[in-house]
């Protein structure tokens, strides 16, 4: 009974799919960018697109679109959406670039000492066209599944 509800939101399963592209996608467009294969980009919170944007628009869109966009929760699916593509380009975006300069900072402070410090993880965030992009495809998303299931 439980999975058949689950299978029955339609909002739930817009987002999961645009979440589960944009995932996917992350590899060919590094691939297409970098000329080489990172098979980590398909687990990586950074990167094109934003997996982030692409969940939390389509989720929100679907909401609107199936239960209308008067409806109290597409108020609040609006709000959080807004504060998670802010932290996606945002505050999450300067922690990257903050971890990109410390690592340079131990890497200058520690060479040729055999000491291992790791690294920090510097893919944190997006930029804003990454999170355009992403919010882009879970609109898309949304749209098409919405068309196809009326």
């Amino acid at each position: 009974m439980v999975w058949e509800q689950l299978l029955a939101n339609r909002p739930l399963l817009a987002g999961l799919l645009a979440l589960w592209l944009a995932q996917f996608l992350k590899v060919p467009i590094d691939y297409w960018v970098n000329r080489r294969w990172n098979w980590n980009m398909w687990f990586s919170m950074g990167g094109m697109p934003s997996s982030h944007a692409a969940l939390m628009v389509a989720t929100t869109l679907a909401v609107g679109l199936y239960y209308g966009f008067d409806h109290p929760v597409f108020a609040l699916g609006v709000a959080i959406t807004m504060v998670v593509l802010y932290d996606a380009a945002g505050v999450r975006r300067q922690a990257g670039v903050h971890a990109q300069k410390l690592n340079v900072l131990l890497q200058e402070l520690f060479s040729g000492q055999p000491i291992s410090q790791e690294r920090l993880k510097e893919m944190l965030g997006h930029t804003p066209r990454q999170v355009a992009v992403g919010s882009v495809l879970g609109a898309l998303i949304a749209l098409g599944m919405w068309w196809l299931w009326r």
